[in-house]
């Protein structure tokens, strides 16, 4: 598959100015920066010298900000604690200029915290601060009045989940009710204890690992990508599924059509953290800019290969997209 450059161009120049909506689970990326010259006498373990630290918006709020950065209006569901990380993400999040309203609060849990040490750009070391409980039935109304307050606006529906309590069976059954009720494109960011409840999405987009054991066989090859492919396609009666497959690039899965394989575009790939973000956040705002489902995944595809190339949680722009679709090869090796 490819896509000729004028209609490239065209894809491109359409990107912004929808409503998407993204909803799971929110978490504050930390992050201490700094070099390793010793092993410690203590532990067999390096001794990281900190020079520097940050924080970034992650989870569903990094889908968020990827959508924001291609020139859409996030529109961001979640919880978070009543804590200094919560404070922390309002600022980060009012920053990029992504409204805060849609943040609901639980002073029963905390807010996700992942906090990596990075040395000499590797990953050390990963700590995380969280809980995986339900929400309350009390969320999840405030959660989906919040949203279909916004049903006439909206361009398209994220489900960002990441197995940290915020999509429970039953929020996951009323989001996935009412974007077919409403004739919203609805893209879900798979997690595997939910995955049977996923039935009748337009778009799921499982990593091949994930993939495989959704469907119980692990994919090795070709022609394991494919019964697992189609198999998932059919068992959950989904519109299309998309699986990345890292340094082997993404496959596209449609209703009686053929599987389409699609060579990665990344040249260096130093952090895959946030590229599942950017993979669906691409995708959506795509679909929603008039993408056919095959352009849409050419356009994730090129997002993705962007962010593996920068070390940590990374989310895209569409000048830099422009730049790189309209600049260099798409990966394709097959035409539309």
């Amino acid at each position: 598959m490819t896509v000729s450059p004028e209609r490239g161009r065209s894809l491109i120049d359409n990107l912004g100015g929808h409503e998407i909506a993204v909803i799971g689970d929110l978490m504050l990326d930390e992050y201490l920066w700094g070099s390793v010259d010793r092993i410690s006498p203590e532990a067999p373990v390096p001794v990281v010298n900190v020079s520097g630290e940050s924080s970034t918006p992650g989870g569903a709020a990094n889908v968020a900000g990827n959508i924001k950065g291609l020139g859409d209006r996030p529109l961001l569901i979640g919880v978070v604690g009543n804590d200094n990380s919560a404070d922390v993400m309002d600022w980060l999040l009012r920053e990029q200029g992504i409204s805060t309203e849609g943040l609901l609060h639980d002073p029963h849990r905390p807010t996700t915290v992942k906090t990596r040490i990075i040395a000499h750009s590797q990953q050390v070391v990963r700590a995380d601060r969280e809980t995986k409980e339900d929400i309350s039935p009390e969320l999840e109304n405030q959660a989906m009045a919040y949203l279909e307050g916004h049903k006439k606006s909206l361009g398209g529906v994220i489900i960002s989940d990441y197995g940290k309590g915020v999509i429970t069976k039953t929020l996951l059954e009323r989001l996935i009710c009412f974007c077919l009720n409403e004739d919203i494109f609805v893209a879900v960011d798979p997690k595997d204890v939910n995955f049977p409840r996923y039935r009748k999405v337009s778009l799921i987009t499982p990593n091949h690992h994930e993939a495989g054991f959704a469907y119980g066989l692990r994919i090795v090859d070709e022609v394991t990508l494919r019964s697992v492919g189609e198999g998932l396609l059919k068992r959950l009666e989904a519109e299309s599924i998309l699986i990345t497959r890292g340094d082997k690039g993404m496959a596209l899965f449609q209703a009686d059509q053929e599987v389409k394989l699609i060579p990665t575009v990344a040249k260096t790939v130093y952090d895959v953290t946030g590229a599942g973000d950017t993979v669906i956040s691409s995708f959506v705002s795509a679909m929603a800019a008039g993408a056919t489902l095959e352009e849409a995944t050419i356009i994730s595809n090129q997002a993705a290969g962007i962010v593996v190339g920068e070390v940590g949680t990374a989310t895209i722009t569409k000048e830099v997209l422009r730049e790189a679709f309209l600049g260099g090869g798409q990966g394709e090796d097959e035409k539309v």
